[in-house]
């Protein structure tokens, strides 16, 4: 089978989706299949990243075009608004049109509501440009990308109710997918826990520094929590974005009497957090809106507890009390009694690690590449009856 990934991000294979599409293409790689990519690398160079996000669908209108006239495609597998103009406008002109698959890195309609949620709350601001783009067309967008997609792949069930209640899109189109993990954060050792409680404990943000993924929250809870036990260090992982592009950001939000146990680091390597995440115990994954959670995984396949917040994806990961604890979101409050608990209950904290680990052992790219395929598979043979 050749396989089409498109992408509307740079093609950094150590962040989020473009990382996600890059493990997803390996393993279907190994299983023997073709595979090529479709990002905004592949657009001229001199173009700024909004207006790349603005034209993207244009483009990769004209690279399935391109590649039905030169070869055969069997699958083109989007993030979700980027096939919306091949799928209504061009895909009937196509003698041979592949199968368009709507992949969700988490969809926008639904991030757009959490964000008027903190908007609301006085939380974030927002720009005088959101509602000219973000919050209009580019929704406009995703909508009917999914709705004239083949085939649509959703990481929770939060996200399928939506996309059929509030946008559509037909149920047997729709299908629940999961991501994945490299093979080599699989089956990693569990370092002990201390169960003496002047042990030190570390907990693990990772995720960049945004609004989005709850810093708001979980930074005033974390200032009580050193205040209170000074054996607790923090770190945080993968911080950079454009909103934070400097360490001290972070540092400035925590008092001075605590910032010697802070550790931020803003750039890593995919490959390297297992290394970075030995001895620390617990991770902390405050988002306010979450479509599955890749870094939580991760961190329990490293052996870290995971407190979550009640977003989507991660209620799709985590059973509450058994392999983590799950908190309400934007309550910092809950995020400071869920440390609290972990700190003062280290037999406990130990149970949930052992759990969280073994949870992680099922999230295999190569088991999730197979699901994947069987379900073009039945995409394929139901548009050919």
């Amino acid at each position: 089978m050749k396989i089409l990934l498109v992408i509307h991000y740079e093609f950094n294979r150590n962040a989020g989706a473009a990382g996600v599409t890059w493990q997803l293409g390996q393993a279907y790689q190994q299983l023997g299949h073709e595979v090529y990519y479709y990002s905004f690398d592949d657009l001229p160079k001199e173009l700024p990243n909004i207006v790349k996000r603005i034209v993207f669908p244009e483009f990769v209108a004209y690279h399935i075009w391109k590649l039905t006239k030169e070869q055969k495609i069997d699958v083109v597998d989007a993030s979700t608004g980027d096939t919306w103009l091949w799928s209504k406008l061009l895909s009937s002109r196509s003698k041979h049109p592949p199968l368009i698959v709507a992949r969700d890195h988490g969809l926008e309609y639904i991030e757009h509501l959490e964000f008027l949620e903190d908007v609301k709350l006085g939380k974030r601001p927002m720009s005088w440009q959101y509602p000219l783009y973000r919050g209009s067309i580019r929704l406009w967008e995703e909508a009917t990308s999914l709705y004239y997609a083949d085939l649509v792949l959703l990481l929770n069930r939060n996200a399928q109710k939506y996309a059929i209640a509030q946008l559509g899109v037909k149920p047997e189109k729709t299908r629940l997918i999961i991501n994945g993990i490299p093979e080599s954060f699989l089956n990693l050792p569990l370092e002990p826990t201390s169960i003496a409680e002047e042990a030190e404990i570390r907990i693990a943000q990772i995720g960049t520094y945004i609004p989005r993924k709850g810093i708001q929250y979980s930074v005033p809870a974390l200032n009580r929590i050193l205040n209170r036990y000074p054996q607790v260090k923090i770190g945080f992982f993968g911080t950079k974005c454009r909103e934070c592009q400097d360490p001290a950001q972070v540092y400035a939000d925590f008092d001075p009497a605590v910032r010697d146990r802070v550790k931020v680091i803003p750039y890593y390597r995919h490959k390297d957090l297992p290394n970075l995440l030995q001895g620390y115990h617990i991770k902390l994954f405050p988002s306010t809106s979450e479509a599955f959670g890749m870094a939580l995984v991760e961190a329990m396949a490293c052996g870290l507890a995971p407190i979550t917040t009640a977003t989507p994806g991660p209620l799709e990961i985590i059973s509450n009390g058994y392999d983590g604890l799950v908190i309400p979101p934007r309550d910092d409050v809950a995020i400071e009694e869920a440390l609290n608990q972990l700190i003062c209950d280290r037999p406990y904290l130990k149970w949930l690690r052992r759990n969280a680990r073994a949870t992680a052992q099922n999230y295999s790219w190569d088991r999730i590449a197979r699901q994947t395929l069987i379900y073009y598979q039945e995409a394929l043979s139901r548009l050919n009856k």
